[in-house]
């Protein structure tokens, strides 16, 4: 190991770390969720307008009309409570160009991000504008909204604007809304890459093959599992691989009693800190075929795996840990670890 001089007064170490022998995880990463939240009386007001068809914006008590409305006076404090129908007509205040639209953007093809002041409000309103080219976009040219048919409270009830003065007609709307104005639901996605690390490579490279690796810095440093790329107490990078068991002992835990959105196990049901046999560090997973009340720290469990053949490169090829058999682990053995 060698010294690497940085600044003044400061100094670093560095250990050569070979290159690994098979090439490191990729894979995309996609996490997902639908974000439902109650509207309240103020934003209730501009999804039902929505719905309808209609433009709601709010006046404060200065006069000031905002769209979307906001929910309390920027002046006074106070809830908006005056509710006011602007035009679906309007002027470009400034825009920029999307040349290349994402997934579950307005439009599929290019169009334009503009900032539109509707006639009868005081603040713009971000939205798309569809038109070929930039070239037929200008700062105070005039826009109209286009209408869906699917209605359901969103600002995307508007599909876009269009330019012009002409007010388009609103059609009909086909859409089932079981609680118009009051609550909305926005699904949030996320897409990536992700490369994994040496470590964490050889980690799910164990877990496709039905064994439990971790990492530690030399024969005499604290294992951990999942491994980590270096050691947190003195900054040492990994360089050893160890196999723990899957056998190990709950440290604390949690029973989970409260229903939440995409939960797949009904509660009440345990969540714990198991450390694994041959571990320094425990690890978070399920306690099943139990009874929640039943767990308790020093329990010895045993992980269950699912059928072989739909291990991949994940945790989940562990279903979740169940009880040995075996006398509870004695305190002392894990008290340093909670």
């Amino acid at each position: 190991m060698s010294v690497n001089q940085i600044s003044a007064g400061f100094a670093a170490l560095v250990a050569p770390i070979e290159d690994p022998s098979d090439p490191v995880l990729s894979a995309p990463l996609s996490n997902s969720f639908d974000y439902t939240r109650s509207l309240g009386p103020v934003l209730g007001r501009f999804a039902q307008g929505l719905l309808d068809g209609k433009v709601i914006g709010g006046r404060s008590a200065d006069g000031t009309v905002y769209v979307p409305p906001v929910e309390f006076d920027p002046g006074t404090h106070k809830r908006i409570e005056d509710f006011v129908e602007v035009s679906p007509t309007g002027t470009v205040k400034s825009w920029t160009w999307m040349a290349e639209p994402f997934e579950g953007q307005p439009l599929s093809k290019p169009f334009g991000w503009a900032l539109i002041q509707l006639d009868g409000a005081d603040t713009s309103l971000l939205h798309a504008v569809a038109v070929d080219s930039p070239d037929e976009l200008s700062t105070g040219m005039r826009v109209h909204a286009v209408w869906n048919t699917e209605r359901t409270g969103r600002i995307d009830d508007i599909a876009h604007f269009a330019p012009g003065d002409d007010v388009a007609s609103v059609p009909d709307n086909t859409a089932e809304v079981p609680h118009p104005g009051v609550m909305i639901t926005t699904p949030i996605a996320l897409t990536m890459n992700h490369t994994a690390s040496i470590e964490e490579t050889w980690y799910l490279q164990g877990l496709k093959e039905g064994k439990l690796y971790g990492g530690r810095t030399g024969p005499d440093a604290p294992v951990y599992f999942p491994p980590r790329g270096a050691d947190p107490t003195d900054g040492n990078p990994t360089g050893e691989v160890v196999e723990v068991s899957d056998k190990g002992t709950v440290t604390t835990f949690c029973i989970v009693n409260v229903p939440f959105l995409g939960q797949q196990i009904k509660p009440p049901y345990v969540a714990a800190y198991v450390l694994l046999d041959g571990s320094d560090i425990p690890f978070l997973h399920l306690i099943l075929d139990i009874e929640a009340s039943e767990v308790h720290m020093g329990l010895r469990v045993e992980a269950v795996w699912r059928p072989r053949e739909e291990w991949d490169y994940t945790l989940r090829n562990i279903s979740h840990f169940r009880p040995t058999g075996e006398p509870d682990a004695d305190y002392d053995s894990y008290k340093d670890h909670l």
